[in-house]
């Protein structure tokens, strides 16, 4: 489909000839990680000792590693269980696709009562990151730090240090921006590690739903300055139009200049060592090509593995409720309420709206071989391969029945230009674990037709609905058991139905209906014998077409020790060990008002202070 598609299947093609083992490994690692293993062939060394060891390369873990080896005395390992990015992990609108392949985790939900209708055995789809940069070399792109409020709550709690006056220059640290309008704002820095940059590839209908949303009453507004409240067309961690993770800001710039930096790369963390008598993490035991290994930390072992793999990793290690470890077998270190809360925003798949437009959606047809070569080797920056998996704009609104702050949103609406017809039910269908009867009833005839159309996401920031994760036994090859327990309360159907019929009222206001638009108005299987439109029906709709969006966070929730829901102080430390941190999304007390990618960098900027105040 694309130029990466034919040189991948060209190199593959010739090599086979004269190495057909060659061939063999391509397609079990891929020629990147070929290549990483040739460049870098860093193998460990049993029982060698670091000053600090950090399992996973995810946005947190990358920004720690570079900030901690900043110091030439100190050395450092960045353990990883994946490989390395591809080409085509840099390309945007490729970002749905990578959810099929083994930079993702792949984990799914336990069968959920009151969503997923349309999954197959009701299982959500829940995409991680297992890849150098994790989530964020698999994840939309989209930079959203969230509201002032949401920080200024966490240090409320008694996570002193942790308010938004005293975050914010972490995000800023972290931050490049090139951002048009924008380049005076004080809330936005120019000169940091992780590029943030307008996605120059604008469809009809964007600039369309954002004039539509001011019509309505919404502001144009920078959901990263002064207030979230109203429109924007979206901010994105991209370079010059091209992905950039955590792994490209961060690692890659600094990689051959620091000796002190080692990084393993499909290496797997089975164990935290924890010595009984003191409590005092010593290292790790992981696997790399099926032999174990042992790294012992002279100072400290730090979790930057994810919302689901860093509690995970703590309950393998004899972390966490006592009662699940003593049913599975495992010693118990330290009673801790860990994977005992879990937030995740809940987004629904539409409504989806068509339109009059002619050559504006995503579809596989409208990618010529001039846009692979222009991206690809004239570096432009505002071709389709430039859409970051369609993602467009984002709206900040807030309900008729929200009791918040007046400027503190509820919901979210991101307009993608297209739908799961965007890749003729591929990726993005296969990718969310829809059955195939939701796509041929509803999307198919959207993909023969060709026709120009666009999906409002809606996405509730605040669930009222709490999950949790468990370890099923004591392999650490296992899966965690993940159940977000979706709309276990009814009143976040309802705050989504709030979504939808805004959605609905801005498809009214005159610049969209000067495209045409109008509501794709097929019923989602399963929901036929509500009336369409009505709120019985969107309810329906909201419990089939039910999509998340990587924003799981509070597994390894930051609080006192006072605070008997908490595993994490303010200072990262997990409560009763020693020696050893959390510094990943998990720690996040309370559902944000955003996207969390860009928290996991600021999360990981400020732990370093951290880390490097204890021990300079």
């Amino acid at each position: 489909m694309f130029q990466v598609a034919v040189l991948t299947t060209l190199l593959l093609a010739v090599n086979s000839l004269a190495n057909p083992q060659l061939l063999e490994q391509l397609q079990q690692l891929g020629l990147a990680n070929l290549l990483e293993l040739s460049l870098h062939p860093n193998v460990p060394q049993n029982q060698a000792s670091y000053d600090f060891i950090i399992v996973g390369a995810g946005a947190a873990g990358c920004t720690l590693a570079a900030r901690l080896s900043e110091n030439p005395q100190w050395r450092v390992a960045l353990v990883e269980a994946g490989g390395v990015e591809s080409l085509a992990h840099l390309v945007p609108v490729l970002a749905g696709h990578l959810q099929l392949t083994a930079s993702n985790w792949n984990y799914k939900s336990v069968p959920q009562r009151f969503a997923c209708r349309g999954m197959y055995n009701k299982e959500c789809a829940l995409p991680r990151g297992k890849v150098l940069g994790g989530t964020s070399s698999i994840n939309y792109m989209i930079y959203n730090r969230g509201n002032r409020r949401d920080f200024d709550a966490w240090a409320e709690r008694g996570n002193h240090g942790w308010s938004y006056a005293e975050v914010l220059p972490y995000f800023l640290r972290s931050e490049s921006a090139q951002l048009q309008g924008l380049e005076q704002s004080p809330y936005h820095n120019y000169s940091g590690p992780l590029s943030v940059e307008d996605v120059r590839q604008r469809t009809q209908m964007v600039n369309a739903f954002v004039a539509a949303s001011v019509q309505a009453g919404h502001p144009r507004t920078d959901y990263n300055g002064e207030s979230q409240m109203g429109v924007s067309y979206v901010q994105a961690t991209t370079r010059n139009g091209r992905r950039h993770s955590a792994f490209s800001a961060y690692i890659r710039p600094i990689r051959s200049q620091r000796s002190n930096l080692h990084i393993f790369a499909f290496s797997r963390v089975h164990r935290l060592l924890i010595e009984d008598a003191t409590k005092s993490a010593y290292g790790i035991e992981f696997a790399y090509k099926k032999k174990k290994y042992v790294f012992r930390a002279r100072r400290e072992v730090i979790l930057s593995a994810g919302a689901f793999n860093s509690p995970q990793l703590l309950m393998l290690s004899g972390i966490g409720p006592e009662d699940n470890l003593k049913a599975i077998g495992i010693p118990l270190v330290q009673a801790l309420p860990v994977g005992k809360r879990l937030y995740d925003h809940m987004s629904h798949f539409g409504p989806t709206f068509v339109v009059n437009t002619t050559g504006q959606a995503l579809f596989p047809t409208r990618f010529g071989i001039a846009d692979s070569l222009s991206f690809l080797l004239a570096n432009n920056p505002s071709t389709r391969l430039s859409s970051i998996g369609g993602v467009e704009a984002l709206a900040f609104i807030k309900s008729p029945r929200s009791k918040l702050p007046k400027d503190l949103p509820d919901l979210e609406l991101i307009l993608v230009a297209g739908s799961l017809a965007s890749d003729e039910g591929t990726a993005l269908k296969q990718g969310a674990n829809i059955k195939n009867e939701i796509y041929d009833n509803v999307f198919r005839q959207l993909q023969i037709s060709q026709q120009d159309h666009f999906t409002l996401l809606v996405m509730q920031f605040h669930p009222k609905s709490v999950g949790r994760l468990w370890l099923r036994d004591a392999n650490p090859l296992s899966w965690p058991k993940i159940d977000p327990k979706y709309f276990i309360d009814p009143d976040d159907v309802e705050q989504l139905l709030e979504g939808i019929k805004e959605s609905i009222r801005i498809s009214k206001m005159p610049a969209l209906q000067a495209i045409g638009t109008r509501l794709l108005d097929i019923p989602v299987p399963g929901c036929e014998h509500h009336r369409f439109g009505s709120d019985d029906y969107w309810r329906c709709s909201i419990r089939t077409l039910s999509y998340t969006l990587h924003h799981q966070v509070a597994t390894c929730r930051m609080g006192p020790a006072s605070d008997a829901t908490a595993v994490v102080s303010a200072q990262l430390k997990v409560h009763g060990v020693r020696r050893l941190r959390v510094v990943d999304t998990s720690v996040i007390p309370l559902p944000p008002t955003a996207h969390t990618n860009a928290a996991a960098f600021m999360i990981g900027e400020k732990a370093a202070d951290l880390i490097k105040a204890e021990w300079a």
